[in-house]
């Protein structure tokens, strides 16, 4: 590969080959050494190996060329890959930036005087907006014309303080436009409370493919922050053994609610629902309800009722009473027990009725929320239209209907 110019547009298309010959995983992105001049390849981020991103030294690599990536020798190291201080990621990071009007589409690299190591030649750079149905020659310059994109602030740490500036509806649209591996990155960047609320807005399909790469402890702090009925609709996209490691991995007391709806049907009212919506009991106060109701943190559709509910008041609960609506406690005085203020017209559904019948209802009752109760007449969660509507409505409908960032 002496003098001949290799793209990262390339690499990150090969395989990586062990020394018998035999593929091994995918190259994923290359890692440059911000302290170099030229900039040095310090290794290869590697997808396909157990689910992880594993990192592969260059002094490992001993030939690249248009098969793919060749190790030299030795085992793999499965540590899952972690960017250290000055390095930066070629792909994830430099590609897409923009210096003035142009914009970074590609980086050269050549090999180093020394054996097995490789560094950055050249930089390509389009100018000006692409215009539709033209196709356009990039500018190759040396690495050095541009050398500012290969030192200061890294861009994923803008761009992930950017996301999470966003309401997670936003977070999610401004994610779909990027790069499935750009994606990833910006995943593992995102705090454990933020990736969860962009998880809440994506398809399980979309989820499972954000998360591949994370550690298990990690997901299993994500999980712990999300909702448990999403929580639950993501692992059950999982393989068996996959989504009991990671239930051990999430906090006991908010695995058990998981645990308990991965036990019922997915298309069905127990699928849907959430486990924890506000469960008050008959003697409460109007007052402690309405308190309860204005919770910042409470979804919308869980806060537009209160379930009545003996002890225990966390579900499975003791005998379910009825439901009183946030618009009936508005009118009622304070210090009135919400035993008194129970609206009769309220029915609830059995956790096996199946998701249409669970709309039906809803509608019917002209409700956001309704409460489902085993065969004791214990309440076990409650079912909300949102949840309803994300099951009904075209898998797509979030690409299309969500506000653009």
């Amino acid at each position: 590969m002496n003098e001949r110019v290799i793209y990262v547009s390339r690499v990150t298309r090969l395989p990586l080959i062990a020394a018998d010959g035999s593929d091994v995983g995918h190259i994923v992105d290359v890692v440059l050494d911000l302290g170099g001049r030229p900039p040095r390849v310090n290794g290869f981020v590697v997808g396909g190996m157990q689910r992880r991103r594993v990192f592969i030294g260059a002094g490992r690599v001993g030939e690249i060329d248009t098969r793919g990536v060749r190790l030299r020798r030795g085992s793999i190291n499965l540590k899952q890959f972690e960017l250290r201080e000055g390095e930066r990621l070629a792909a994830g990071e430099v590609v897409g930036r923009r210096i003035g009007d142009r914009r970074v589409v590609d980086i050269g690299l050549r090999a180093a005087p020394e054996r097995f190591a490789w560094e950055v030649a050249t930089v390509a750079l389009l100018s000006g907006r692409r215009m539709p149905g033209l196709k356009r020659t990039p500018e190759v310059v040396d690495w050095s014309e541009v050398g500012e994109l290969f030192s200061g602030e890294r861009p994923l740490d803008r761009q992930a303080a950017t996301l999470e500036s966003l309401h997670p509806a936003e977070m999610a649209q401004a994610l779909r436009r990027l790069p499935v591996s750009r994606r990833r990155m910006l995943a593992e960047a995102l705090e454990d409370e933020r990736l969860a609320d962009l998880l809440e807005e994506l398809p399980e399909d979309e989820q499972v493919h954000l998360i591949e790469g994370i550690d298990r402890d990690r997901l299993g702090r994500v999980l712990d922050e999300m909702e448990a009925d999403d929580a639950a609709d993501l692992l059950g996209e999982m393989p068996a053994a996959e989504r009991a490691a990671l239930l051990a991995a999430m906090d006991p007391e908010e695995a058990e609610p998981v645990r308990r709806l991965l036990s019922y049907e997915p298309d069905t009212a127990g699928g849907l629902m959430t486990p924890e919506p506000i469960i008050v009991a008959p003697s409460a106060t109007v007052a402690e309800a309405l308190a309860r109701v204005r919770d910042p943190d409470l979804p919308v559709p869980l806060a537009a009722q209160v379930f009545v509910c003996q002890p225990p008041l966390e579900t499975p609960t003791g005998r379910f009473l009825g439901v009183v609506g946030f618009q009936r406690l508005l009118r009622e005085a304070a210090s009135k027990p919400v035993g008194r203020c129970i609206e009769e017209e309220w029915d609830s559904l059995r956790a096996y009725v199946s998701d249409r019948e669970v709309a039906g209802r809803l509608a019917a009752y002209d409700v956001v929320a309704i409460p489902v109760t085993d065969e004791a007449g214990r309440l076990v969660g409650a079912v909300t239209i949102d949840d309803v509507l994300d099951r009904v409505l075209p898998r797509q409908w979030r690409v299309t209907h969500t506000p653009s960032a």
